[in-house]
């Protein structure tokens, strides 16, 4: 019997339940207790699981390719629901298991929950890794309003703390109101922001042909350091995700994403979280099921790339 009490049941894409055997796994991270504004990423893993059984038979259309056979479901991390501490510490032994079993796609939660996954794969891995991180906000706040961590400081931390090759982090959609300082912290820090304003009206492969190159470039310049993946659902605009904490008015659409999500899936990445997702907020299930497709996608991609390997 678990002590925590907020736990969601059914599996992503309806694959098996803990299998070691099988390379790629998903798990929920049931967790929002460092929100700003609208809780309710806590409810987020159950509904992005049940968002993903429309998938039919999981077969990609531009992959042509299905996760299903390769996937298990780990469940929920079983977390205390308010402390933050209590939770990253909670994190730690269970990730660490994880990310050394199966290659992982996390589904939160609030973004809180990306600073102990980094700080695990950086443990892992020996080495600082790239990252992609898709959010309207820039998240570098050097405090979380009076507190010293939460949903909007982890990317300040994971640079502080050298997690991160900090030239190799990117970010895609930011827009939200803030001072410059936080808002330029990552390009300040040597690495690339591409705004939400930048990235209007590109939305094909060709048209976004400069924002992956530039990707790929400040990889190959650092060595192709291993990449990680963190896409906050705000990223998009809450036409198309108006299930969310923060959502802010101007973002990118869901094919925007998409088409980064196909387009980068060749490159080393490790891992990646789907977070800030709000079920009570959202309408017609639209964010749930804008991230179960992203989470598949990117599970297609990597299924993709392993076969082509």
């Amino acid at each position: 019997m678990t002590p925590f009490a907020f736990l969601s049941q059914a599996s992503f894409l309806r694959t098996p339940l803990n299998d070691p055997a099988r390379p790629f796994a998903v798990a929920g991270l049931a967790w929002d207790g460092a929100v700003t504004h609208r809780p309710g990423a806590r409810m987020a893993p159950r509904a992005i699981r049940e968002a993903s059984h429309m998938l039919c038979d999981g077969i990609h259309p531009f992959f042509n390719t299905s996760p299903v056979d390769l996937l298990t479901d780990l469940g929920d991390l079983p977390l205390p629901n308010t402390s933050l501490e209590g939770m990253r510490q909670a994190m730690a032994p269970q990730v660490a298991q994880m990310i050394r079993t199966h290659h992982m796609a996390w589904l939160g939660g609030d973004h809180s929950v990306t600073l102990p996954l980094l700080r695990a794969y950086r443990a892992w891995l020996g080495r600082p890794l790239a990252v992609i991180h898709f959010d309207a906000h820039c998240d570098t706040w050097e405090d979380h309003f009076g507190e010293p961590s939460g949903h909007g400081t982890w990317v300040y931390e994971a640079i502080q703390e050298g997690l991160v090759v900090k030239e190799c982090f990117t970010q895609l959609g930011i827009r939200s109101a803030g001072e410059r300082a936080a808002r330029e912290y990552v390009k300040d820090q040597g690495g690339q922001i591409f705004t939400a304003r930048d990235l209007r009206g590109l939305e094909s492969p060709a048209q976004l042909a400069p924002v992956l190159t530039a990707i790929r470039e400040r990889l190959r310049a650092h060595g192709n350091p291993p990449v990680y993946l963190s896409l906050d659902i705000d990223c998009l605009d809450p036409a198309f995700a108006p299930g969310t904490g923060t959502p802010e008015p101007g973002g990118l659409s869901t094919a925007q994403v998409l088409t980064v999500l196909e387009e980068l899936a060749d490159l080393h990445l490790v891992g990646m979280d789907c977070v800030e997702v709000s079920p009570p907020y959202d309408h017609a299930e639209l964010s749930s099921q804008a991230a179960a497709v992203f989470v598949w996608t990117y599970l297609c991609g990597r299924v993709a790339r392993a076969a082509a390997a």
